[in-house]
Order: C-alpha cells, then sequence, then structure tokens
C-alpha cells in the first residue's frame, strides 16, 4: 500500500489539504499528517492547524516526531497551498531538508499545490507534481493526478466514479513536461 505525508501549517487552505487528503485516503494511501511549526518559533506545537479560513485540522504527528530519514517510510510527501501556510513551509529548513530528501529518493513523489501558473496540473520529471492556479480549481485534478501516480490509472477510475462533478469538469487535467 503506498504511503504519503501531506504536510499542513497554520495558514494552510483548507480545501487544498482536505480535498488530496481524503482522495489519496479513498485510494488505499495510508496518509500522515504532520503539522510545521515556523521557522525559529519557540511557540509549542499546538494540537490542531488553524487554516486560511479558521478551519481547524487536527494533525496526526507534529514536526519533532519526523526526521530527514522520514523520506523511506514514505511514497510521497505532499505540500499543499495557502499563503500563510506555504510561507511557513518553504521558509522552513526542516521543510527543505525533508523535501530534498524525497526528491533525491529515485521513487519518491514529491507533489505541492501552490505553482501559481495558468496550466492545469503538471506533471515533471517523473517524480513532482505541482498544481495550476488554485483559483481554478485544482485541487481535485491535482489529487486525482497523485492517485495515477502512486495507485496507477485503474485506481484513479475507481475513486473518480463514485464522485458526483458538475459536467465539464476537467477532472483529469494533467500536461506532462
Amino acid at each position: 500500500m503506498p504511503s504519503a505525508l501531506v504536510l499542513i501549517a497554520d495558514g494552510t487552505e483548507e480545501m487544498e489539504f482536505t480535498i488530496v487528503y481524503d482522495t489519496l485516503v479513498r485510494a488505499g494511501v495510508n496518509c500522515t499528517s504532520v503539522f510545521i511549526t515556523p521557522s525559529g518559533s519557540d511557540k509549542e506545537e499546538p494540537g490542531f492547524a488553524r487554516c486560511s479560513r479558521g478551519v481547524r485540522i487536527v494533525p496526526d504527528i507534529s514536526q519533532s516526531q519526523l526526521s530527514a530519514s522520514s523520506a523511506d517510510k514514505y511514497d510521497a510527501i505532499v505540500i499543499p497551498g495557502g499563503a500563510k501556510g506555504a510561507e511557513t513551509m518553504s521558509q522552513s529548513p526542516f521543510v527543505q531538508s525533508l523535501v530534498k530528501s524525497f526528491y533525491d529518493k529515485e521513487n519518491a513523489l514529491v507533489a505541492k499545490n501552490f505553482d501559481y501558473r495558468e496550466d492545469p496540473v503538471v506533471i515533471s520529471k517523473g517524480n513532482l507534481i505541482t498544481s495550476g492556479l488554485i483559483l481554478l480549481g485544482t485541487a481535485f485534478p491535482f489529487a486525482f493526478a497523485l492517485v495515477a501516480s502512486l495507485c496507477g490509472t485503474e485506481k484513479r477510475s475507481e475513486v473518480i466514479n463514485p464522485m458526483v462533478f458538475p459536467s465539464g469538469t476537467p477532472l483529469e487535467d494533467v500536461v506532462e513536461i
């Protein structure tokens, strides 16, 4: 069974976190959410992440329970967007080290959901998936691209089929570069 480490920090966008986490779980991916504290903060880790719209999410573990070698225990690392959460994660030496460990691991998938461009979902260099402009509603196609990469396209179809979307919703808009 594939596994994914899904990062969350105060300010993470709720839908980007929950849609990806839930979709991966529906596909049978063993997900672990980890709370990331701001770099240089002496703030004690709270029992929840306060997301960008005030929703509180209780992560499975905190960053103090991980090490850079955690890349060996997971098949993917997912970094959801949300301005404040993305800022916290991008400035964290711990996250930078963790992402580098995943990226260097030949079969690891590094996924981020805050690359602001006009493309839908972009797959790059085999082990990197990045989502397009979030305002265009790419959280689901991003999640489905992760499922296809981790579990195969047949599993992606199994996950999509019982979900209800408006006609014409671009669920599999993936551009390979």
